[in-house]
């Protein structure tokens, strides 16, 4: 059981997102400059990295430090692609993808993390002036995941990418912490 919890925080070390009862207009403040400051906190955490330890993995049958920074330039690319389909269109169904497999193909697997570095500052500096023009209309703004059928709005969504700025940065300094020894 202890060995469970141990798996459990190190995919989860800043813990799994919580909305909270009621997000106001200061948590999506916070939330949005997260995301704005999240392109420097991971190109300053990986400047100095060598090959190998970009090799390294955060946790047992977890992602190499490589894998996370590409993973994170998909996965924004992808929530901002969703907050534009949710701006211009009425709840629409958004497109899922399979981001285990995205991780394992040459490019989200490659040791030349710059190009998903770049993609990062130039993709949250848009996403970023986007978020910041939001009313409250924008903010409740809906869209599907078909893979649950769950209606997520947007002002949640910002939550949960903040997190996950959060999370995948974890990663990166859990696994530097620990030399990628799992």
């Amino acid at each position: 059981m202890e060995n469970d919890f141990n798996l459990e925080k190190l995919k989860f070390p800043i813990g799994k997102f919580k909305k909270p009862d009621s997000i106001s207009e200061n948590d999506i403040k916070i939330w949005i400059e997260v995301i704005e400051n999240f392109p420097s906190k991971i190109k300053e955490i990986t400047k100095t990295l060598s090959v190998e330890e970009l090799n390294w993995k955060y946790r047992p049958k977890g992602w190499t430090i490589k894998q996370v920074v590409h993973h994170c330039a998909d996965s924004h690319i992808n929530s901002f692609i969703r907050f534009k389909l949710a701006l211009t269109e009425d709840t629409p169904t958004i497109k899922p993808y399979e981001e285990a497999k995205w991780a394992e193909l040459s490019d989200g697997n490659s040791e030349h993390i710059f190009p998903s570095i770049q993609i990062i500052e130039g993709l949250h500096s848009r996403w970023t002036l986007l978020l910041k023009s939001f009313k409250e209309k924008e903010l409740k703004k809906k869209f599907i995941h078909p893979a649950n059928n769950k209606i997520s709005s947007l002002d949640e969504v910002i939550g949960i990418y903040a997190w996950h700025c959060n999370h995948h940065l974890a990663h990166i300094e859990q696994a530097i912490l620990h030399k990628g020894k799992f």
